[in-house]
């Protein structure tokens, strides 16, 4: 059972000094008269946490009172619940609080609120397991055959039921010894069930149909090596579920991630209709038939703030935020549901690095869709102290923790609670009077609790998408609309730019520590590469009209007429095919309308289509795209061994993850970029080429009056290097390694010889803040061998041999920053099940179903 209040009786207690009513008598009145007032003005609603939190018995009675008015005859004994509270609380008044009369209160709020219809008149389905392990991430549960953290699987598991109109009898639907069975979601008519069904360790998560009774166990979807979750139904017969079928890794991290699908009841036909580039999960429908999902993905900011919930239709059109995505903490909002009769959503505020727990929270999206607004009521109470505070992992404080909120009603909700025993969870019941009871528990835990009952059926949304079409559309209303774009003058912006956020397939145990863990190292601080898919108009009006490859992770970014960035998103977005998607402006309030006279001038004239950055759409490579200007127009006086040179090497010498001009620009801070950077959107010009000193150098031209000679780039030249400090500074085209086991995933050589050349040097040579003190371009300027040369010459020699020997690794097997890089091993592995994954269609290899 739930610990009861400290002092509940002496709160009971009658203060007759002053010939006042006590507070157990004035605060419930209060509540009646709080709940009478809302089935006065009409339309239920949900009430707001109280200024002062309530006593046991004042919680109590509103609830009742609420209750006895909502449901009439069909709570019959509310007028007696009342009345023995009452007598409890003259008794209180008479002869003080006891242990008695405390567990009365208790013994009389469990049967006045399991009397609750919602509660009583249906069973309550529930999975009984373990909690899931400690992994890296939230998301991280599923222990997926193959993968990293297979090992941390553990089984034993059941699909029940408990009715409590026949006395909290618990039937067994569904029995799993040695796997788990998770992720339930009931019919419309209440007959049948989904579930994501796994058998054993050895087996992966599949969806399957159970009936209401346990009977007929049907295999839906199939597959080896993969799997599928969070299944829920939609009008009309399909299903929408998450699923590792595109094979995608945690970019910050090595963790397999999935995204949405959608099938026939069947599992024939199945569609992906998500592409973020992490994790999309928790699908529920909100009442106008919609799916609401929480998402993980970061595009040029930090990994642990980055997953709030989204709206998106059942076709996969309309990706929209409904909250938290530019909210700093809690670092995970998850497990969404609609609230009967309500615009208002309840949820789960986690943190990123913990299991899927933490508080609950009723949010009012019509408030906002970030920060502590929106949050209309919140369990505990104290949680509210943490929104938007801290970091991503700030609900790990949270105690005690909820999760798989499931709401009866705008004021009654069932959830999952740790019961105080460790990490024990049970089945509680929430209201918003204040109460909170334990229903049931057992065995290692009890999660996702719902009512096995028909329900409402939503309206089936038709679907947009156009199956032929390889293309959809996007426009923008205004770019000078949103955040900070006021501030800029209206002209400004000339052209927006469509860049690609490729997802990542592969990776490595070796790490680059660049804010967060890179494995392999792909950039200096960020996680992302980046493919430019193009350059659109901006018309004189601010409206862009344009076509963008369909099912295509992307994001924008406005330019002026050099081409440098004015703003840009730091989230993705996708179009499905055929699909036009249409923006108020960059970074305005969703609550936002057009607002304007006349037709926008972009669609007045057929959509632009991208023009091409110096060729087709390929991954960004820094030293394909970037370094060839440095070589043209820098490299003869800024290299090794000349004064500039010491000042800033722009040199294209291979170094232990990236090259010398890269690790200098960097490092020394000539590039002002984002990185993995906050939560909240930023303002324009605040990061980029308009706030990098080499971009200012470039534009305005410079020289050495010594040597009489002044360096202006040509536009190609300035235009590659600005353009790459916008889209983020990448370096790495591709997630692939060509030495996995080796530093950083990227370096030539392995552990043993970067030991002995760190021994020979006299540095630590896996330092990162090293890793440009060897050449592997021209081993002999590397600048760990300078204080060797004059000192030791046998040390110098052995020490150069083995820098040697890595250039001769990287002509026989070159890398990914480097041309003719190829897949290897594993990674080959990888791609030729992506192209298998991309030939089936989504469906995966079919195999015979396990049955129990």
């Amino acid at each position: 059972m739930h610990n009861m209040q400290h002092g509940s009786g002496e709160q009971l207690m009658a203060d007759r000094r002053c010939g006042q009513r006590s507070p157990a008598v004035r605060e419930p009145l209060r509540w009646c008269a709080a709940v009478l007032l809302v089935f006065l003005v009409g339309a239920p609603k949900i009430i707001a946490a109280p200024a002062a939190t309530p006593t046991p018995a004042g919680a109590l009675r509103a609830a009742i009172v609420d209750l006895s008015i909502t449901f009439g005859d069909r709570y019959p004994d509310g007028k007696t619940y009342l009345a023995r509270l009452d007598a409890l609380a003259r008794r209180i008044d008479k002869s003080g609080p006891t242990d008695a009369s405390r567990r009365e209160l208790e013994t009389l709020r469990r049967e006045a609120l399991l009397a609750n219809p919602l509660v009583r008149d249906q069973p309550i389905l529930f999975v009984a397991r373990p909690q899931y392990r400690p992994d890296h991430h939230n998301t991280a549960t599923m222990f997926q055959t193959g993968e990293i953290n297979t090992g941390s699987f553990r089984g034993g598991a059941a699909l029940k039921t408990i009715d409590f109109g026949r006395g909290g009898k618990v039937t067994t639907l569904l029995d799993v010894p040695e796997g788990i069975v998770r992720d339930p979601d009931v019919h419309f008519d209440g007959k049948r069930v989904l579930i994501a069904l796994r058998h054993n360790r050895d087996d992966d998560y599949h969806l399957y149909e159970i009936n209401a009774d346990g009977g007929e166990l049907r295999q839906i979807t199939f597959g080896a090596g993969l799997s599928d979750i969070d299944p829920i139904y939609l009008p009309g017969g399909k299903i929408v579920f998450s699923s590792t079928r595109e094979p995608k890794y945690c970019q910050c991290n090595r963790h397999i991630m999935c995204n949405l699908f959608l099938t026939d009841s069947n599992g024939k036909q199945i569609e992906q209709i998500g592409h973020s580039t992490l994790h999309e999960g928790h699908a529920s429908l909100l009442d106008d038939g919609r799916v609401i999902y929480d998402r993980w993905e970061y595009v040029d900011r930090n990994f642990g703030d980055a997953q709030g919930l989204w709206a998106v239709n059942p076709d996969g059109t309309n990706h929209a935020i409904a909250y938290g995505n530019a909210t700093r903490s809690p670092g995970g909002v998850l497990d969404a549901r609609a609230i009967p009769g309500t615009e208002l959503i309840v949820a789960t505020f986690s943190s990123c690095h913990d299991r899927p727990w933490g508080a609950l929270a009723v949010i009012d999206p019509r408030k906002g869709t970030d920060g502590e607004p929106p949050v209309v009521r919140i369990w505990p109470a104290s949680a509210r102290d943490l929104i938007d505070k801290g970091n991503y992992d700030t609900f790990k404080r949270v105690s005690p923790k909820y999760e798989d909120p499931f709401p009866l009603s705008e004021r009654y909700f069932l959830c999952s609670r740790t019961v105080g025993k460790g990490e024990l969870v049970g089945i509680y019941l929430l209201d918003v009077f204040g109460n909170e009871i334990l229903l049931h528990s057992e065995g290692a835990g009890c999660f996702d609790p719902m009512p096995l009952a028909a329900r409402l059926t939503p309206p089936a949304i038709r679907s947009r998408v156009k199956p032929d079409s390889r293309v959809g559309y996007f426009y923008v209303a205004d770019v000078y609309r949103g955040s900070g774009m006021n501030k800029i003058e209206r002209g400004t912006v000339k052209s927006l730019r469509i860049v690609e956020v490729p997802e990542k397939r592969h990776w490595t145990q070796q790490a680059w520590m660049g804010s967060g863990t890179q494995a392999p190292g792909m950039a200096y601080d960020d996680f992302n590469n980046k493919q430019i898919i193009g350059t659109v108009p901006v018309e004189r009006d601010g409206s862009v009209y344009f076509s963008v490859p369909a099912d295509t992770f992307v994001y924008f970014q406005l330019l002026d007429e050099r081409g440098m960035m004015v703003q840009s998103m730091r989230s993705g977005t996708i179009v499905r095919p055929g699909e036009t998607v249409g923006c108020v402006g960059c970074h305005e309030k969703q609550q936002q309308t057009v607002g304007r006279d006349g037709p926008l001038l972009a669609m007045s004239r057929p959509p632009s289509e991208p023009a091409e950055w110096y060729g087709p759409p390929r991954k960004f490579s820094y030293t394909q795209e970037v370094q060839p200007a440095f070589d043209k127009h820098c490299v003869s006086c800024h290299d090794y061994g000349k004064p500039a040179g010491e000042k800033l090497n722009l040199a294209g010498d291979l170094g232990l993850i990236f090259n010398t001009s890269y690790s200098q620009l960097r490092g020394k801070n000539y590039v002002r970029v984002v990185g993995a950077g906050p939560a909240n959107v930023l303002e324009p010009k605040s990061w980029g080429s308009h706030a990098s000193p080499l971009a200012k150098v470039l534009a305005k031209g410079h020289g050495d009056a010594k040597i009489d000679r002044q360096v202006k780039l040509d536009r190609e030249s300035f235009d590659r290097i600005v353009t790459w400090i916008d889209i983020n500074a990448p370096y790495y085209p591709d997630y692939a390694s060509a030495y996995r086991n080796h530093r950083y995933g990227r370096s030539p050589l392995d552990p043993r010889q970067l030991g002995r050349l760190s021994q020979l040097t006299g540095e630590k040579l896996t330092d990162q803040r090293l890793s440009d003190h060897i050449s592997f371009t021209r081993p002999e300027l590397s600048p760990c061998l300078t204080p060797l040369a004059k000192k030791n010459e046998a040390a110098y020699r052995e020490a150069l041999a083995i820098i040697q020997a890595g250039k001769k690794m990287l002509e026989e097997r070159p890398r990914a920053d480097m041309p003719g890089f190829q897949y290897i091993g594993v990674e080959a592995e990888r791609e030729e099940r992506y192209r298998a994954y991309q030939e089936s269609g989504g469906a995966g290899k079919r195999k015979d179903a396990t049955r129990e």
